[in-house]
């Protein structure tokens, strides 16, 4: 799960428009790791939640398909939920 949770983060930061990850209202979407946190990422059995921070100028249900099909390959038929944390 610790190199799923990293991967993750890691394709999320490479879509366009995507500024970092957010660790969403008080900081509650992580995965919780031996000794790490990865913010912005909860990784789940069923499901994986994204917090991101855009770049303004593009529509966010535009950039929000954009990080789903990233991590398509990634997380199997688990739903993607991502949520918008804020604009740089």
């Amino acid at each position: 799960m610790s190199e799923l949770a990293h991967e993750i983060a890691e394709a999320v930061r490479r879509c366009p428009d995507v500024a970092d990850l957010s660790g969403g209202p008080f900081g509650t979407v992580a995965t919780y790791l031996p000794g790490e946190r990865v913010s912005g990422v909860a990784l789940r059995e069923d499901e994986v939640e994204v917090s991101v921070v855009v770049q303004p100028g593009r529509p966010l249900p535009e950039i929000a398909d954009e990080v789903r099909a990233a991590l398509a390959p990634l997380v199997g038929d688990r739903a993607v939920n991502v949520h918008i944390g804020g604009m740089q």
